[in-house]
């Protein structure tokens, strides 16, 4: 371990103001979500988020229930997202405002302490290769969230394609897709073969109720879902599914029994929506 950081993970990521079904703006981003996770895992666990100071009101009562586990740094500008849910299974996403960018000055200002720090990019400028391979320098394993790979810097409808740039992958030691993010990294079927070709030596591919596949060490293993929600928005499920991941990751557990802690995390909030919904709560 680099002399000088602790056993844990911080999150590091752009504050995003969702609007979701024509609803008032909330609070989005991995930072909104990844607070249950860490809360849940314990131990040192940390969330530092770019936003701009007069977003910074609709994000106080994560501040409130979470307290010092996550800090709130100024930048010129917030994400901005909104999200039309066809059925509960599928949105159509689109980009309001594209985020600030992550490089060395931001670096030092979160100072992450923590062994791990995980990237949540809401698009592929958010966290440049040359930062990661700061945070790499800095003795930090990086783990990376692959939407930061394949969503397009662009304003309007979300585009998602292959052009990232191949050294983004130079430095990371887990990284995370979903499936339709897999098959866009792909170029078609994730597999063996694909993961391979990207070089990291973990790589999570997550396919909602499914469970996710884990590739490590040349093979696979299937980690099925703790179990199945129904009915109910998923909005932040994969920040929340990532973050207490890597923080079981950061804790020393293995990667399929931390796969399935951050399964049934998942499942576990997934419940209580579907409860407030049943009684009209927001």
């Amino acid at each position: 371990m680099q002399p000088g950081l602790v056993n844990g993970v911080t999150v590091l990521g752009n504050l995003a103001i969702d609007v979701i079904n024509g609803a008032p703006p909330s609070p989005g981003g991995c930072a909104s979500f990844a607070g249950v996770a860490l809360e849940a895992v314990g131990g040192p666990g940390h969330i530092a988020a770019l936003g701009a100071p007069e977003d910074h009101a609709l994000f106080d009562p994560l501040v409130e229930r979470f307290g010092t586990i996550v800090r709130i740094l100024p930048s010129t500008v917030t994400s901005g997202f909104r999200l039309d849910y066809v059925d509960v299974d599928h949105r159509r996403m689109s980009v309001d405002t594209i985020g600030p960018v992550w490089g060395a000055a931001e670096i030092a200002a979160a100072n992450p302490d923590t062994t791990w720090v995980h990237l949540a990019p809401l698009l592929r400028t958010d966290f440049p290769a040359e930062t990661l391979a700061l945070l790499a320098a800095r003795g930090h394993r990086v783990a990376y969230d692959g939407q930061g790979l394949v969503r397009a810097d662009r304003v309007g409808p979300l585009v998602e394609d292959r052009n990232f740039a191949p050294d983004m992958l130079q430095h990371l030691d887990m990284l995370k897709l979903a499936e339709d993010e897999a098959v866009v990294v792909a170029d078609g079927d994730f597999d063996l073969a694909a993961a391979k070709l990207l070089g990291v030596p973990e790589i999570v591919v997550t396919y909602g109720s499914e469970g996710c596949d884990i590739y490590t060490n040349g093979s696979v293993e299937r980690v099925p879902a703790a179990w199945r929600v129904d009915g109910v928005q998923t909005t932040g499920a994969g920040d929340m599914f990532t973050a207490c991941y890597v923080a079981h990751r950061a804790a020393g557990d293995d990667p399929v029994p931390s796969a399935e802690q951050a399964s049934e995390l998942v499942a576990r909030e997934l419940d209580k929506r579907q409860e407030r919904r049943s009684v009209g709560s927001p």
